[in-house]
């Protein structure tokens, strides 16, 4: 038996309403309150918020920083004890959540507002054919090799695998010949173990979900989750013990022949001495194309704080392609551009290895949304899990999985 949404809500109203809520309670009538997630305020939102108060008096917009981990619980706390903040960032995947418990109002968008994004963008935002928040961050994913690793394994340094059977060989001959791990796969109990697995699905043109049916069980991801049982001999040793973030280090310290990982590898690899490359995700036998899990985080505007049209205006404002073109290009975050655009394109012809972060959207798909998503996230963990430490096999875990995940839809 599964805890509903507002069970879980109204135990952290109990928990922490009073501490957190104080400071939105009494919010001025022309104030928009924002939950900033972050350590601080990037300045080029700082200048942006400025702009816009410039050209909207009587008006301000008050951000709120708060730490990674505490972000998207104290948004949730506030909404649902009756003060909320009036936006908020949070993970696009908890919009339908958000949504169905009627916490957060609807952003929608014009025609002209969904082309100017590059595809899938505005799936990752769409419930039912409606957007519920304005993407402000993007995030995809490509291979990094060591190309030293290669030709000490005997292999092409500037030839990386294409395919995911290239990518097992090319592990496995790296693990073998230098004793060096071929591959990073990460597998620890943290919310990007399940994302490393969609960029395989997505590789492969496999899904999820398809509107409220899962389709989970098939060909394609199990040809997935059987890439990743062929690979693990090949990775890193213990890969429960590590996230995307830390096999990441490994890879920045040469000890992992293959990675998958966002830009931010790139910025900090060029402190390294480490001879890279970097190229779109390798390709399963069903796939269509270059693909890549689409993961955006969005603004959400929250019911009831009387401002809601407002926050509607400035979340499109800070959100726009000059201010979010800004944002997204002059942080080491490791943020895929939202847009195309003249400057992308720009960054791409003096910056090429951002090419297959754009490459890679083509054929890419959003993630998943479901109204219990930490559900969702936890069974597939468990299933990939259960299949890198040989608990189970891939056929059995993948249908535990896709029966475990009907109820949180």
């Amino acid at each position: 038996m599964t805890i509903s949404f507002k069970t879980k809500l109204a135990a952290a109203v109990l928990l922490g309403a009073t501490a957190l809520g104080a400071g939105f309670a009494q919010a001025a009538d022309k104030q928009i309150s924002w939950i900033y997630c972050g350590d601080k305020i990037d300045p080029v939102h700082e200048k942006y918020i400025k702009e816009w108060e410039s050209k909207n008096a009587g008006w301000k917009v008050a951000p709120e920083v708060v730490g990674w981990e505490q972000c998207q619980d104290k948004a949730t706390t506030l909404a649902a004890s009756g003060s909320p903040a009036a936006m908020a960032y949070v993970g696009s995947r908890t919009l339908k959540e958000f949504a169905e418990n009627d916490l957060i109002v609807p952003v929608p968008m014009t025609d002209d507002e969904k082309k100017a994004y590059y595809p899938h963008i505005v799936d990752t935002v769409t419930v039912d054919d409606q957007q519920w928040g304005v993407p402000i961050a993007f995030s995809t994913k490509a291979l990094y090799w060591n190309k030293d690793l290669f030709k000490q394994a005997g292999l092409d340094p500037e030839k990386p695998p294409k395919t995911w059977e290239e990518e097992i060989a090319f592990a496995k001959q790296i693990k073998e010949k230098t004793g060096i791990a071929g591959y990073g796969l990460p597998a620890k109990t943290f919310d990007n173990t399940m994302h490393q697995f969609m960029h395989w699905v997505y590789t492969n043109n496999g899904k999820v979900i398809d509107g409220d049916k899962v389709v989970m069980d098939s060909p394609e991801v199990l040809a997935a989750l059987k890439a990743y049982k062929d690979i693990t001999p090949y990775s890193v040793e213990g890969a429960t013990a590590y996230e995307q973030n830390e096999i990441r280090a490994i890879f920045l310290d040469g000890k992992v022949g293959m990675i998958q990982n966002s830009t931010g590898a790139a910025y900090r690899l060029q402190n390294t001495k480490i001879n890279w490359g970097v190229t779109t995700l390798p390709l399963g036998p069903s796939a269509k194309g270059p693909g890549t899990l689409l993961i955006t985080d969005s603004l959400a505007i929250f019911k009831g704080s009387g401002v809601e049209d407002k926050a509607i205006e400035f979340a499109k404002f800070i959100t726009s392609p000059g201010p979010q073109e800004e944002y997204e290009l002059t942080t080491d975050s490791g943020l895929t551009p939202l847009r195309p655009s003249a400057k992308v394109d720009q960054l791409v012809k003096d910056k090429p290895y951002w090419k297959p972060f754009i490459d890679g959207i083509s054929f890419g798909g959003p993630e998943p949304l479901f109204k219990d998503y930490k559900g969702f996230q936890n069974a597939m963990i468990e299933m990939v899990q259960s299949v890198v430490t040989g608990k189970a096999e891939p056929e059995a875990a993948l249908k535990k999985a896709s029966a475990d995940i009907e109820q949180y839809k």
